[in-house]
């Protein structure tokens, strides 16, 4: 496939895609008119790469790991310094943290869906109006505002 269809495939720019190669993330084949030419597991390798970086990898250590991350998954890494065995642990228990915190998060949101999914639509209906059966507001301050405005003009 072209650079176009991997764009649209992964929602990744191809600017992204082309400094992918040029960090040597992914390997493109070349078509006899010069074109780049992704297979298909280069989808899977974009997406992976994505999620490396969305959790706070650097493409150095990226390109380092992404052997491991092939199947079948032989783990052999000879290059693995001190230093990259040190930051990766520190990225470890840094997306732990986050996982953590994503994970209290979404049992949060989950609760108060429950607890609102609960409640006979009319209640909710009058509570996301604030009762007054008109558009649903954060407060009653935009409100209290317009009759404000009002009472002062009359």
């Amino acid at each position: 496939m072209r650079i176009g269809e991997l764009s649209e495939r992964t929602g990744t720019p191809r600017r992204l895609l082309r400094y992918y190669e040029e960090q040597g993330l992914i390997l493109p084949g070349r078509s006899p008119n010069g074109y780049r030419d992704y297979d298909d597991a280069t989808v899977d390798r974009v997406l992976q790469i994505r999620g490396l970086l969305d959790a706070g990898l650097p493409t150095r250590i990226i390109k380092q790991i992404l052997p491991c991350l092939d199947k079948p998954r032989a783990i052999h890494f000879p290059d693995a310094t001190p230093e990259m065995i040190a930051t990766l642990e520190h990225e470890r228990d840094r997306m732990t943290g986050r996982i953590d915190c994503l994970t209290r998060n979404r049992d949060a949101i989950a609760e108060y869906l429950d607890e609102v999914l609960r409640q006979p639509p009319t209640r909710r209906r009058a509570e996301e109006t604030g009762g007054r059966g008109g558009r649903p507001e954060a407060s009653g301050e935009p409100d209290m505002a317009r009759r404000a405005g009002r009472s002062a003009r009359q």
